[in-house]
């Protein structure tokens, strides 16, 4: 009886003649033209011309430090954690004064809030050893700061420094593949397919007009469609009507309480 050949040297088939080669799968795109991704932008600009972050601070280094504590916890319950702690403690030197164990106390209502303190006070004595207390304008400089991922310095990059930068969050995540704008199976995919398709015009307020418009129309359980302002544009399967919301500025909506 002949011994079956080892896997390593079992030889490939050969593809049968007239067979088709097969293709690389490819990733998926961008279901809209770019006329159409144009106009979606240029409503949310209409409906929201200077969109704002909901989280409070005062300068760069309270915009990281809130954006850091925001973590699995939302915006309301950062900012009654914060307004206290940020009224004494504004830079990262008076951070670093006040301990480990006081910055505890101002955030014992956040979830995880023993690493996080213990983060803050870290990354509070990493900028004023590596970067004269000011934080960097700098991607690469960011994320090697404790507690800061990607997110988080995208968030800082757009907000603090006015760069173009996405902050895929869970509401923008679930936008890019729920109306097929940059479908991804990871954040790095869908950032990556929006700063492709968004017009440059309109990348400076892109990831707030998105994360907005997921917080309160493209909902997580259930799209408010009657309030979309593109549900004629939008190719969701899971969209309930063709007929967009009026086309109006709204009120800028006042910091999460």
């Amino acid at each position: 009886m002949t011994n079956p050949k080892p896997k390593d040297q079992v030889k490939p088939k050969k593809p049968q003649p007239g067979a088709k080669p097969r293709r690389a799968s490819r990733k998926p795109a961008c279901i809209y033209s770019p006329a159409e991704v144009h106009e979606i932008f240029r409503r949310f600009a209409v409906q929201r011309p200077e969109p704002k972050g909901e989280l409070e601070h005062v300068n760069a280094f309270t915009l990281l430090v809130a954006v850091v504590l925001s973590a699995q916890a939302t915006d309301i319950g950062v900012n009654k954690a914060t307004r206290a702690l940020f009224a004494i403690a504004d830079t990262p030197q008076k951070m670093l004064a006040l301990g480990e164990a006081r910055v505890g106390e101002y955030i014992r209502t956040i979830g995880l809030w023993r690493n996080k303190a213990k983060n803050v006070i870290a990354l509070s004595q990493a900028l004023i050893r590596d970067h004269g207390g000011e934080v960097p304008d700098n991607r690469d400089q960011l994320v090697e700061l404790p507690g800061v991922g990607r997110k988080t310095a995208n968030v800082v990059l757009n907000m603090a420094f006015g760069q173009h930068t996405m902050a895929v969050d869970t509401h923008i995540f679930r936008i890019g593949n729920r109306i097929g704008l940059a479908p991804g199976k990871t954040p790095e995919q869908v950032e990556a397919g929006l700063m492709k398709v968004i017009p440059d015009e309109y990348m400076r307020h892109a990831h707030h007009w998105l994360i907005l418009h997921g917080r309160y129309v493209c909902k997580a359980r259930k799209p408010d469609c009657p309030m979309c302002v593109i549900a004629d544009i939008c190719k969701s399967a899971e969209k309930t009507t063709d007929i967009p919301a009026p086309l109006v500025p709204i009120e800028p909506l006042a910091a999460a309480q």
